[in-house]
């Protein structure tokens, strides 16, 4: 069951990114109940990774930053079954891929720079910036890019072999997947030149996409971190670089679906998120179905709620 009580013994967790002491657990997740979510929604068994951990808490930081903890990431396995399933990286980093976040990126990259795009499944983000130097980083997807330019590589792995030599390194809808943010976000900073720019893409709460319920994808082994404005600046802080500022995303085809699922569930999201109940199974059930007939018939309005959010940010010089 989801609830919001934890015992007065219970260390509180810090915030992942400034180490400030969380102000408060806004719900608890029973491990097998996440599983059997992720069964029915998502179609696949995250058991193994889930069981151990047992509960889940989630807790607001002073940032507004969301987390869960402990912050079980999803393992290659987890990926491929969910993501190939959805074809998740086609929607989000296709080569024909067209979304609002990297059309707004593209306004920051300047003629000739060099890019690197973390995470990038098939690239999309390039076409994009073709006057930039273009490096992509993937360990699931290099070896499906013909020109070589995505290498199966973490980032950490990258920083340290080349260090700091991209005017412009990017992480879209990447840093909500990782267990330690601030760790992710350093070593994406390790890779630019001084001066340069991070550029950090990643999903908004609160937004349509936390209004739904019980939405699985927002909870582990999926995405461990809701991001508020605040938190991102304040990553930024952190990284001791400068936020030159944060855009709102609205929604566009890859998550349009989202869009038509929030406006027609019967239940909206505010304090509490998942519920094992059957009222909200079944509220998730009809946001699916219906939004899913919508999504097919009707195009996206040209203008919806932000979704997401993109930190621009400069290195120190």
């Amino acid at each position: 069951m989801a609830d919001t009580a934890y015992s007065a013994d219970q260390a509180i967790p810090p915030c992942p990114i400034t180490g400030a002491p969380a102000l408060r657990c806004v719900e608890r997740l029973d491990a097998a109940f996440l599983t059997l979510l992720w069964h029915y929604s998502g179609r696949v068994d995250v058991g193994p990774l889930l069981r151990p951990a047992g509960t889940f808490r989630l807790w607001e930081s002073p940032t507004g930053l969301i987390f869960f903890d402990p912050p079980v990431a999803g393992d290659a396995a987890f990926y491929r079954a969910f993501y190939g399933r959805i074809a998740a990286h086609d929607k989000l980093a296709g080569p024909e891929t067209e979304r609002l976040e990297f059309r707004q990126a593209a306004t920051h990259v300047p003629s000739g720079a060099r890019v690197l795009d973390v995470g990038c499944g098939h690239g999309g983000f390039r076409a994009y910036v073709p006057e930039a130097t273009y490096t992509g980083l993937d360990p699931n997807f290099s070896a499906e890019d013909p020109t070589g330019t995505i290498l199966a590589e973490t980032v950490e792995a990258h920083a340290a072999r080349l260090g700091p030599v991209y005017d412009v390194a990017c992480a879209f809808q990447v840093i909500e997947h990782v267990a330690d943010p601030l760790g992710f976000a350093r070593a994406l900073a390790a890779c630019v030149k001084p001066g340069g720019l991070i550029l950090i893409g990643t999903p908004l709460w609160p937004s349509p996409n936390t209004t739904i319920p019980n939405f699985v994808i927002n909870a582990p082994p999926h995405h461990l971190t809701w991001w508020t404005p605040a938190a991102l600046e304040a990553l930024a802080g952190t990284l001791g670089c400068t936020a030159e500022g944060v855009h709102a995303i609205g929604m566009d085809r890859h998550d349009s679906l989202i869009h038509w699922m929030a406006k027609v569930s019967p239940v909206r999201c505010r304090d509490r998120f998942f519920r094992r109940t059957w009222s909200w199974a079944l509220a998730l059930a009809f946001a699916y179905g219906v939004g899913s007939v919508l999504d097919r018939c009707l195009p996206v309005p040209k203008r919806t709620r932000p979704n997401a959010l993109l930190l621009v940010a400069r290195t120190g010089t």
